[in-house]
């Protein structure tokens, strides 16, 4: 019998590509700024972070390229739905996050977004891009610990 892992109950959404394409040598737990049909749309589930990344500007954090959907039963009131969206942490976590920024080959990256006590929270993570060979050498690791599995479940 396959055992599929289990999407925990508050997870919204989640960036597995982010992963793959960089090496996450921190994470941060964020807040997200929302207005009313933005939280609405994030607890029915229609946000993609996949082309999503962080920047610094003035001392605050900004969330850019995240597509939170329009809701359904909004009116004028609705979004837009590619607008920029402040995180909230605190001070000094956003000097140490901004500082890192500024060295070459860093990026952050929402990794994951869920929901906490009732708000939405994004897990953000300071990411190291991959080469292409670091790529298919992660495959191939992950390939042959699949394999091994596979063996020694048949061997029991």
């Amino acid at each position: 019998m396959r055992k599929h892992r289990a999407k925990a109950a508050n997870e919204v959404a989640n960036n597995r590509k982010a992963r793959h394409d960089y090496n996450i040598l921190d994470t941060y737990e964020a807040g997200i700024s929302l207005t009313g049909t933005e939280i609405k749309s994030v607890r029915a589930s229609k946000i993609n972070i996949r082309d999503g990344f962080v920047q610094a500007r003035n001392g605050e954090l900004w969330l850019e390229n995240v597509n939170i959907s329009i809701y359904d039963q909004g009116n004028q009131f609705n979004h837009d739905p590619l607008r920029n969206r402040k995180l909230l942490l605190h001070r000094k976590e956003i000097r140490k996050i901004s500082s890192t920024i500024q060295e070459k080959g860093i990026t952050v990256v929402p990794l994951k977004v869920y929901l906490k006590h009732g708000f939405a929270k994004v897990l953000i993570g300071i990411a190291e891009g991959k080469k292409q060979y670091d790529k298919r050498e992660t495959i191939k690791r992950r390939d042959q610990e699949r394999e091994i599995q596979r063996v020694m479940k048949n061997a029991y």
